[in-house]
């Protein structure tokens, strides 16, 4: 079955991405790490052993952009929380495990997320975790429709994503890859530096 990574992004604009990070640094640079962020991210997970789509935003300018290769298929967000969107894509993809990243996690490699479909051989779903209790990866094997109840409830931003995310999933067996850190803050800038 063919292996889905779905990568999650916003148009690079200054005031539209990473704005707790450009609260500290100034929106247009926020803005000029997240485009350069996500440029390296592609290219590290350009792999034949999954496909590539973006889960852009805004939906039309998103699926309009010149900024992410052309060569990745495009879906757009469209409307909802962040677990009415995951859940779309969850459902959404074509036959075979899906993964589900956002683009400001620098230390993302091709090992980790080969890692997370390997876990999923054995679990139903798996998760990275991240230092501040949420997480940088959810996957799903997707061998039955998910549960109704994925993403319900979830503190978002808050340190019970993580927790809440996986208390939504019912009995599924849940297994567990590297701890990555995201990039939200000047302060998390400094720890991967």
């Amino acid at each position: 079955m063919t292996k889905h990574l779905v990568v999650m992004l916003k148009e690079p604009r200054a005031g539209r991405v990473k704005t707790r990070l450009g609260r500290d640094i100034g929106m247009t640079t926020a803005a000029w790490w997240f485009r350069h962020q996500t440029a390296r991210l592609l290219r590290e997970l350009d792999d034949p052993r999954w496909t590539v789509t973006l889960a852009v935003a805004p939906d039309r300018e998103g699926l309009a952009s010149r900024v992410w290769p052309r060569h990745f298929a495009r879906i757009p967000q469209g409307h909802g929380s962040l677990g009415d969107r995951m859940g779309r894509f969850m459902q959404g993809m074509p036959n075979g495990p899906v993964c589900i990243i956002g683009g400001d996690i620098p230390g993302i490699r091709k090992h980790h997320i080969d890692h997370a479909f390997r876990t999923l051989g054995n679990h139903d779903a798996v998760f990275g975790h991240a230092p501040d209790g949420g997480y940088w990866l959810v996957g799903l094997k997707r061998m039955a429709r998910p549960p109704i109840t994925l993403f319900n409830d979830v503190r978002w931003s808050t340190e019970h994503a993580l927790a809440d995310t996986i208390a939504s999933l019912g009995d599924m067996r849940v297994g567990k890859i590297e701890t990555l850190q995201d990039v939200d803050t000047i302060a998390d800038l400094a720890k991967i530096a």
